[in-house]
């Protein structure tokens, strides 16, 4: 056992006797809202004493966390946790069970548990040692000083002490000592509350009470920011935005404290001063930046290169565009803040698991300013690093990317044109999703697949150009052989457009160009499906409605309506609903966009449903072949049936698309390897299968091939004996 629990124990057993009860923490349920207390705790652990020993003992510099004593909702028994050793004497028993306990006495909050597979997890730490309301006096107090002509008595008058209402923090006394001496010496810059809080350890009490002080700041001390109140802005925003204590903030107990700092920085910067048309204050994880402009003007950068942490650095730029520029009335400002940590603290509160990939851009623009581009350097550069261009809606606080559109992708750098809404959109920066894994192999796979797959749908039209003649002469031979047609059609244009769409997007990305691309990618795409599913109804009209006769212009119209007619209205419909919101792309790929408008659900519904009942059709063909034999006769009956089956079922899977249903797989486990090996092997080649199943072992194609061959062979043995018995008169 830890030399530290041994002590602990010892501790505990010494003092047990000798100790003032305390008051015993609180354990709630998760579900109670009021606040009761349950169970009934018989015996007091002098909890405080014991947790106050430890913490001298071993981390002086720390609090209540380093040593949590709670009580097990089932048998009241002090739990005690190390956390670097996580070290739990009794399990907690009911999971869900929330565990609230004050902090040290040289803190004041409260810390949150919950009980989650029979251990106590931390939920939230409020535990702090700075007092905003004194903190907040002291530069409130000087700033009406300033605004008096130094005056202290007026001032004091108008600005009772109100900080007394929380508890003394570091040593008793000090919060009075330091608002004394503020009267005197607290500069207008906000300059002398931060040692104060420069010397505050970043935990996550403190984290949300200087998240707290800067709004305040914000909303009622930002009349004239001068250079200097914005380099001591900086400094305390700063402190809590360093990259080693970004994981604090997980802890704070207001989960919008992210963005409520982003709302205060950027109203706070937005009031910015100028001097002699610039100015520029950089911290290591803030940096501002602000330029005077007018119509006049060339276009405007601002250009960022910050720290992220000790081994990587992350750029970034905004440019005001000059055609911008000539919207301004009249001369204005414009303001840029750079935030590099930011974008790991902010809840993305989205379904998908992405992440901010570059700095977070804040900009304060004239109304008149519609648009601006940025360029976001990427933290994470692998290959598979897509990014998606995105404003912070300050409103309902996430991510939204209808205000930003991707212009340009690297594999370091993103470029976008965002339009800032006062109001709603001034913050903005890239997410990355991890997506499909990427393989040499998965690669070289889709790449040959694609190559045979034209290949053969070239040569499956050119066979059926050569015996359409042959293999038509009948009404139901004409009508699957026309659906094989525009099938092996449809796919040749849609795989063509799939490389093109790939190169569109690989290169300068021309937007419309991809949005064009990805129209007809999409429409090929699902009139191959609806063809597919064309065939599969002629499927069933030959088995179940024997005596029924079409026509074949009607048909043709329904064929021609269904196959063509259907795709025609879902991608117009598609791209007219989400391309004026820019949602109709993706931004690492021309394709439909998914993860704001979910635009690909047009794909994939269809084809999906496609594929359930082009299924069921497959499931009546193997009824319909097999009841006739099975159990009739001897086992080579059964025998032969159970391979006619067999091969109907592989001849059907490809010509009605089965193998996309594989996609689902995918769709489940997007990161499995395996399912998008399978994947790429079934679909990249499905113009092969065709080809294989469709055309080559179709026994009247064969033979329709043998006669033009035959024909073929004795029409040029006829000329060669013409030449040579009857040659031309010269």
């Amino acid at each position: 056992m830890d030399v530290r629990v041994i002590h602990c124990l010892l501790l505990w057993a010494a003092h047990f006797f000798l100790a003032v009860p305390h008051t015993i923490p609180r354990v709630l349920s998760n579900t109670s809202k009021t606040g009761d207390e349950q169970g009934t705790v018989t015996n007091y652990v002098p909890w405080l004493m014991l947790c106050e020993m430890l913490s001298i003992l071993y981390t002086p510099d720390t609090h209540i966390t380093d040593c949590v004593c709670c009580l097990s909702p089932c048998n009241s028994v002090c739990l005690v946790y190390f956390p670097d050793a996580c070290i739990n004497l009794i399990p907690c028993q009911d999971n869900g069970a929330i565990c609230i306990q004050p902090c040290s006495p040289s803190f004041h909050g409260e810390t949150s548990f919950v009980c989650e597979d029979r251990k106590w997890q931390m939920l939230s730490d409020a535990c702090a040692n700075l007092d905003v309301q004194s903190l907040f006096q002291r530069i409130s107090q000087s700033e009406l000083l300033s605004c008096s002509g130094g005056h202290g008595g007026a001032a004091g008058e108008h600005l009772p002490f109100v900080g007394g209402g929380k508890p003394g923090h570091g040593k008793p006394g000090d919060g009075a000592k330091h608002f004394g001496a503020g009267n005197h010496s607290c500069q207008a810059d906000f300059s002398c509350i931060i040692p104060d809080i420069l010397s505050s350890p970043a935990i996550p009490g403190n984290i949300a009470d200087i998240v707290e002080l800067l709004k305040k700041i914000s909303l009622q001390l930002s009349e004239n920011v001068t250079r200097g109140k914005m380099q001591s802005y900086s400094r305390i925003a700063n402190h809590i935005l360093n990259s080693s204590i970004i994981s604090n903030w997980a802890f704070v107990k207001d989960r919008n404290a992210g963005s409520i700092l982003l709302d205060s920085v950027n109203l706070f910067a937005g009031k910015l001063l100028l001097r002699n048309g610039s100015e520029s204050i950089q911290e290591p994880f803030i940096a501002t930046k602000g330029y005077s402009i007018h119509r006049n003007t060339s276009a405007k950068s601002f250009d960022f290169s910050m720290e992220f942490n000790s081994t990587v650095n992350i750029t970034g730029q905004v440019v005001i565009p000059e055609d911008e520029l000539l919207r301004l009335p009249r001369a204005s400002k414009a303001i840029s803040v750079a935030l590099p940590t930011l974008g790991a603290i902010l809840e993305p509160n989205q379904p998908d698991p992405a992440f901010v990939n570059g700095l977070v851009l804040s900009v304060s623009l004239p109304e008149e300013l519609r648009s601006v581009v940025l360029t976001f350097g990427k933290l994470d550069r692998r290959e598979q690093a897509g990014a998606r261009c995105v404003g912070w809606h300050s409103l309902e606080r996430r991510w939204d990317a209808g205000p930003c559109a991707l212009r340009a992708l690297s594999a370091a750098a993103v470029v976008c044109q965002c339009a800032p809404r006062r109001r709603a959109y001034r913050s903005f920066s890239i997410l990355m999703a991890p997506g499909a894994p990427r393989s040499p192999l998965l690669a070289l796979l889709t790449r040959l697949g694609l190559g045979l797959s034209i290949l053969s749908l070239l040569l499956c039209l050119l066979i059926e150009a050569l015996v359409w003649r042959h293999v038509t002469k009948t009404q139901i031979t004409f009508m699957r052989h026309f659906c094989l047609v525009n099938i092996a059609a449809s796919l040749l244009v849609a795989d063509v457009l799939f490389i093109l769409a790939a190169i569109v997007h690989d290169t300068a990305l021309n937007y419309q160009l991809c949005v064009a691309a990805t129209f007809f990618l999409h429409f090929f795409y699902l009139a191959l499906f609806f063809w597919m599913f064309t065939l599969g109804l002629l499927i069933l009209y030959g088995l179940l409605l024997i005596f029924f006769k079409i026509t074949r212009s009607a048909f043709l119209a329904a064929a021609f309506s269904i196959g063509y007619g259907c795709p025609l209205v879902i991608s117009v419909l598609t791209v007219a609903i989400t391309e004026p919101k820019n949602g109709y792309l993706r931004s690492e790929a021309c394709w439909l966009n998914w993860y704001e408008t979910k635009a690909l659900l047009a794909f994939v519904v269809p084809a999906l449903s496609i594929i359930v009942m082009n299924l069921i059709v497959v499931v009546v063909v193997v009824v319909k072949t097999g009841r006739s034999s099975f159990g009739e006769g001897c086992k080579s009956q059964d025998l032969s049936s159970m391979i006619r089956v067999s091969k109907n079922v592989a001849l059907l899977t490809p010509l009605l698309g089965l193998t996309w249903g594989f996609g689902l797989a995918t769709i489940i486990d997007s990161r499995s390897l395996a399912f998008h090996v399978v994947f790429a092997l079934l679909n990249a080649f499905q113009g092969f299968f065709i080809l294989l199943f469709g055309t080559l072992l179709d026994r009247k194609t064969r033979e329709a091939l043998r006669m033009n061959c035959f024909s073929s062979r004795r029409t040029w043995g006829l000329e060669k004996v013409k030449f040579i018995y009857f040659p031309i008169n010269g």
